[in-house]
């Protein structure tokens, strides 16, 4: 039996609930850079200080990282066996659930176990929806679509910002923060039982009636191990210097500017996103336009020039600060437009979502050790977020190396 092809408007629906879920999505990931230092005064009282404020940042960024990275590969791996729009579904009901819970804890460890939690739903949904989208549109239209995607997830971080900006996040006030990111477990429900499933994976299932599971294994069989193996490595440089170097300056500037200004923390991470949602979107366009090499190429040396500037040459409550935040955040987030085209069309269609999953989830697992490590030399360097960011910042130089490894391009998706 064939399927026939999407109408228009179910195309729409699929990535109206994709995008949708990617914006929920990159509200989970916002959450903790903005209110970490807050919730750690609140729940640590007086035994809180500076230096414990930014290594339980590292650990609950940590934590959420190792959940996407199990998520990724765990609930990718479901989408090639029950379908794409069923597993964001799942996906979005963990994120949803397990950060709307986060209002009534009463120890930073319950905190850490539910941002893993949550870390595996938010992980979960990146592949089954990139997937679901790619496989849903056609070629020409597919670079605007993924850009699309892609910016949606930053647009998420953006709105978080502007709300934490009217209503400024702080010790005394941030329950309320974890009851609004448990808002889209309603678009869970709906994507679970109503979204239009991709027919280019349900043809697939159909051919492959004699091979029911899709098995981590397969990636790394012969035929694919060396497309898998360049897919994790760059997918992971900008994961772990986006947490591990980027992100810090949102706890730099709530240290230095919440006694002067409670909203600048906020106005930080809204600069960054603005810039991420832009960077995000044009990134999948700038592939077509100069090549898979020369763009990531590109991406990175400007990405470790622009991180080591804002640590170094501006500071938070300087005049230039939040313009080098606003560049950081876009050429960082080219990247990830980059990969929302380049991950779907490398892997065949009955691994899709369980390659894509796997291999921007690797880097999460990378990025966990990262932080950690981060979190560990801002200790050693006395608490300094210029210092550590500054040294981090040399993560993304190892992007001019590893795009070499790209092979000659085989579009998977179409054939």
């Amino acid at each position: 039996m064939n399927h026939p092809p999407l109408s228009p408007l179910a195309r729409t629906a699929i990535l109206f609930a994709a995008g949708l879920g990617l914006v929920f999505d990159g509200i989970e990931l916002g959450l903790m850079p903005i209110a970490s230092l807050s919730v750690s005064q609140s729940l640590m009282g007086e035994a809180y200080t500076e230096k414990l404020g930014g290594q339980w940042f590292a650990w609950f960024t940590a934590a959420l990282m190792l959940g996407a990275a199990i998520g990724g590969i765990l609930l990718g791996n479901l989408g090639d066996r029950i379908g794409r729009s069923r597993a964001m579904g799942v996906s979005i009901l963990f994120y949803s659930i397990f950060a709307a819970m986060g209002a009534w804890v009463t120890r930073q460890e319950e905190m850490l176990l539910l941002r893993f939690l949550v870390g595996l739903g938010v992980g979960g949904l990146w592949p089954n929806a990139m997937a679901l989208v790619a496989e849903s549109w056609t070629t020409a239209s597919r670079p605007l679509a993924m850009g699309v995607m892609s910016a949606g997830l930053n647009g998420g971080i953006l709105l978080l910002s502007q709300i934490a900006r009217i209503w400024p996040i702080s010790s005394e006030s941030w329950r309320w923060l974890f009851y609004l990111a448990g808002v889209p477990a309603a678009l869970g429900i709906v994507v679970l039982t109503i979204l239009p499933e991709s027919p280019t994976w349900l043809a697939s299932r159909q051919q492959n009636v004699k091979r029911p599971s899709v098995s981590l294994g397969a990636l790394f069989r012969r035929d694919l191990l060396p497309i898998t193996l360049v897919a994790i490595c760059l997918a992971s440089i900008p994961l772990i210097g986006a947490w591990s170097a980027s992100k810090w300056m949102i706890p730099w500037a709530d240290k230095i500017a919440s006694g002067q200004d409670p909203g600048y923390k906020g106005a930080t991470q809204g600069w960054w996103a603005l810039g991420a949602t832009i960077g995000s979107f044009i990134g999948a366009q700038l592939v077509g336009y100069l090549g898979r090499r020369t763009c990531y190429l590109l991406i990175s040396i400007g990405t470790t020039v622009l991180t080591i500037a804002m640590f170094q040459w501006t500071a938070p409550l300087q005049p230039g600060f939040h313009a080098v935040v606003f560049a950081q955040g876009l050429v960082a987030t080219l990247f990830f437009g980059w990969l929302a085209v380049f991950l779907p069309e490398i892997f065949p269609v009955h691994v899709r979502a369980t390659g894509s999953g796997l291999a921007y989830n690797s880097g999460r697992f990378a990025t966990a050790v990262g932080v950690i490590f981060a979190g560990g030399l801002f200790s050693l360097l006395g608490g300094d977020y210029r210092q550590v960011g500054t040294t981090c910042a040399f993560i993304y130089a190892l992007g001019i190396l590893a795009i070499w490894l790209v092979p000659v391009k085989r579009n998977a998706l179409d054939g």
